[in-house]
């Protein structure tokens, strides 16, 4: 929901970077998964509940994510590039979840299942849809320099962003945000399940 005006915000510093990266020879992909790998910093950081460092380790991998694209962008958007990096965008936000599970089994175990498996439903819908998109040849009207066809909904990457900077500054209601947020999650996934079964009735049609 939110994505079209982050995107608006963050866009102009992260091209003046991208730009001086890929004077440097710097690739995209090289990014993606530097980026991944500072993320899954977060996991050990949250383990031994040590949430300052997780949050630093989340907001090292968005802004990798952000500067991969912006280099892609420069370089040429590819499939396999695209492919990259939703996979491990995916990974990743179920590796947060994760990793106050592990640190909380007790109080976090069920809530923390409950957010992974709201992750799937937004994470299939989003991508069943693009395939389906892109085999129709569909195109995207608001976010064009996508790689897929990005099927907005009431939670997005920003939307998660913020959901994981909460839990880190205030685990101990870990539990609460994560039933709302999956909760919010689930909406995101029945809207998009009715209005792409309906976008791909009418273009069958």
């Amino acid at each position: 929901m939110l994505d079209k005006l982050s995107i608006k915000l963050v866009r102009p510093p992260l091209t003046l970077v991208a730009n001086q990266l890929n004077k440097l020879g710097v690739r995209a992909n090289h990014v993606t998964v530097l980026g991944f790998l500072l993320g899954c910093g977060a996991f050990p950081a949250l383990a031994m509940q040590q949430y300052d460092w997780a949050l630093g380790f989340i907001l090292l991998n968005r802004v990798f994510d952000g500067l991969d694209g912006a280099i892609a962008r420069i370089q040429g958007i590819s499939d396999a590039g695209g492919f990259l990096d939703i996979s491990l965008d995916f990974l990743f936000y179920s590796l947060i979840p994760f990793g106050f599970v592990v640190a909380n089994p007790e109080h976090n175990a069920i809530a923390g299942a409950f957010l992974i498996f709201s992750f799937v439903g937004t994470g299939s819908s989003f991508l069943a849809f693009a395939v389906m998109a892109s085999k129709r040849q569909i195109e995207n009207p608001v976010y064009q320099h996508k790689s897929l066809y990005y099927m907005s909904g009431l939670t997005e990457g920003t939307e998660t962003i913020a959901c994981f900077v909460l839990i880190c500054l205030f685990p101990q209601y870990f539990a609460v945000i994560a039933y709302l947020f999956g909760a919010a999650c689930w909406l995101t996934t029945a809207m998009r399940i009715i209005f792409g079964f309906r976008t791909l009735a009418q273009t069958h049609e």
